[in-house]
């Protein structure tokens, strides 16, 4: 496993959701939680590809589009879909 690679499909609402958090944690007070330095490079590389794949994180109604993602996924979650694609 040496030189394999993990990929992680994400729904382009779980792809912005993410990338907003993953930004508060880097920039925040948030980021003491993280007691290995190791765990920043799997970090900043996972939020520089969000970054480079999600234009909407320029827009002028990006907070518009965040919060109208965070309701679908919030409504989504109930209904067992996503919990399968985490957990199995």
């Amino acid at each position: 496993m040496e030189n394999a690679e993990i990929v992680i499909r994400l729904t382009p609402d779980e792809a912005l959701v993410l990338s907003d958090w993953l930004e508060r944690v880097r920039m925040t007070g948030l980021s003491r939680l993280v007691d290995d330095p190791a765990v920043w490079a799997p970090v900043h590389r996972l939020a520089g590809a969000l970054d480079t794949a999600l234009p909407e994180i320029f827009a002028a109604d990006y907070a518009e589009r965040l919060e109208a993602a965070r309701r679908r996924l919030r409504s989504g979650w109930g209904d067992g879909t996503d919990e399968q694609a985490v957990c199995g």
